[in-house]
């Protein structure tokens, strides 16, 4: 039995999809991604919402759109995957990473306080796993303090928390749809916003400049008037290689159809793994999780002896992973690092077990199974 860790769940629906994009020989930025971007605007409840080739080039343009002074400050979890911190590289702008809660591993608000000082200019809550941080503790804080907040919801997408959609609390949502996501488009991510005039530059900005339809502009390359210029675009602003086209929304339009049943699985796996692993020794759930209330991309545990679980379960071919090494402890950010000492001890102990759609019940046991054979020793 050969158990992954991660997996897409695709079928015949999403080829057929992209055969549709195929046969209209349109595969890049066009209609597509415009209708699974008023799909996502609807299914999360946001006024707008802009398809781009990653989360990483969401976090990015979230920040650059409001044109932050080069050296402010930006706080940001020190447990994350390096495109929150690197996107404040990017905008010349300096991370302070804030330490993790202890139980749920997301930012400690406590640490973050302790931290702000007057250049301080946004926060970047990433809801690790898909847990929610406290959003309704984070949010009148920041607003006090004058701070922007740029919601990192790589690891949860189709999530409620207190009756609003995660990555709607704050000025700005990041989505990921990357292949080992909650729903996938190979690669890809979308950036949201309850404030469209935020958002008003992000399609140039997504495709090196220009702002215009390119989907609307092949098609008045053969109407009927006579206007000669429909070719012409204006070039503004500095912009990046970093749309969506077709081919990626043409999944991620089944994805999104598809997806409050592949989170209800998701979350019936959680359980399964929890009452499994209730009272074993030695073992203790990576965080409080709440599979009924909230959706999770991750499923993990923490481990006294975690280095010789991981082989072991890797000698019955059950892949594992941990997520992550804390940012503090990466070279790149090392020059940043500060006081970050309760995570960076305590993720030595994370092992991240297999969580997507198409696992078994069967697969699911036999996890458990091994993992409770390992700790009898």
């Amino acid at each position: 039995m050969n158990i992954r860790l991660f997996k897409p769940s695709l079928g015949e629906e999403e080829l057929q999809s992209i055969k549709e994009a195929f046969d209209r020989s349109w595969i890049g930025l066009g209609p597509n991604v415009n209708k699974f971007e008023e799909l996502w605007a609807n299914f999360v409840g946001a006024k707008v919402a802009i398809g781009l080739n990653s989360a990483t080039a969401a976090l990015h343009l979230a920040l650059m759109v409001f044109k932050f002074p080069e050296g402010k400050k930006v706080m940001v979890p020190s447990l994350t995957f390096s495109s929150t911190a690197s996107a404040i590289l990017y905008n010349h702008l300096i991370p302070v990473f804030v330490d993790s809660n202890p139980v749920t591993l997301g930012m400690d608000l406590e640490d973050m306080k302790r931290k702000f000082d007057k250049d301080v200019v946004a926060v970047m809550p990433v809801h690790y796993a898909g847990h929610p941080v406290p959003m309704e503790e984070l949010m009148p804080w920041a607003k006090e303090k004058g701070l922007k907040v740029i919601e990192d919801c790589a690891h949860t997408s189709g999530a409620m928390y207190k009756g609003k959609s995660l990555g709607t609390w704050g000025d700005i949502g990041c989505y990921s749809f990357e292949e080992k996501k909650l729903m996938t488009t190979g690669d890809g991510g979308m950036i949201v916003s309850d404030d469209p005039e935020l958002l008003k530059d992000i399609k140039a900005y997504r495709w090196v400049g220009i702002d215009k339809d390119n989907w609307k502009t092949a098609q008045a390359y053969t109407d009927t008037n006579k206007d000669a210029m429909h070719w012409f675009y204006e070039i503004n602003l500095l912009g990046y290689k970093y749309n969506m086209n077709d081919l990626a929304a043409s999944i991620g339009l089944v994805q999104l159809q598809k997806l409050p049943k592949m989170n209800a699985r998701r979350s019936q796996i959680i359980r399964i793994y929890m009452d499994g692993l209730k009272d074993v020794e030695g073992i203790q759930l990576l965080l409080p999780f709440e599979p009924e209330k909230y959706v999770y991309q991750m499923f993990g545990i923490r481990a006294e002896k975690r280095d010789e679980l991981m082989i072991y379960l890797k000698n019955k071919e059950i892949a594992t992973g941990c997520h992550y090494t804390p940012l503090t402890l990466q070279p790149l950010f090392k020059p940043y690092a500060k006081d970050c000492d309760f995570i960076e001890k305590e993720a030595d102990k994370f092992i991240t077990l297999p969580l997507h759609v198409d696992l078994t019940d069967e697969e699911v046991n036999y996890v458990i199974e091994h993992i409770v054979k390992f700790t009898k020793g």
